[in-house]
């Protein structure tokens, strides 16, 4: 599961280019349905900056094309959460942790991504 995950993340990587919309990472989802996983709804990657969380929001979900505009000079987090089960999911007692609804496992990778006039630089690669 955690390889798909992986996998999944690094494509939503090569959708990310200036001028291209936010939402073209919401093109893993069809890879991940696909390998029959569920996507999380709930939380999606962002745009990274002073802040832990700016915008633009950046879904794992969706359409490519719809979202703001990417330009250079934006970084980006790449989140892709993917469930054994459905995509739905619960906040423990503890109000931070985070558990699929139907109690079976799931993976999140992430990615740090620059956008320049080529092609994104990912920053968190080894």
């Amino acid at each position: 599961m955690l390889l798909v995950v992986f996998v999944v993340g690094a494509l939503g990587t090569l959708w990310l280019k200036p001028r291209l919309s936010a939402g073209n990472p919401g093109a893993v989802q069809q890879v991940a349905e696909k390998e029959r996983f569920g996507v999380v709804r709930e939380y999606v990657g962002h745009g990274i900056g002073r802040a832990m969380h700016e915008d633009p929001p950046v879904p794992n979900y969706g359409n490519p094309g719809q979202g703001p505009l990417l330009r250079p000079g934006m970084a980006l987090a790449i989140e892709p959460m993917l469930n054994l089960g459905g995509p739905q999911t619960r906040v423990g007692d503890d109000g931070w942790t985070v558990f699929t609804k139907d109690g079976r496992i799931s993976a999140h990778f992430e990615h740090t991504i620059a956008i320049s006039e080529g092609d994104a630089e990912v920053l968190t690669r080894p």
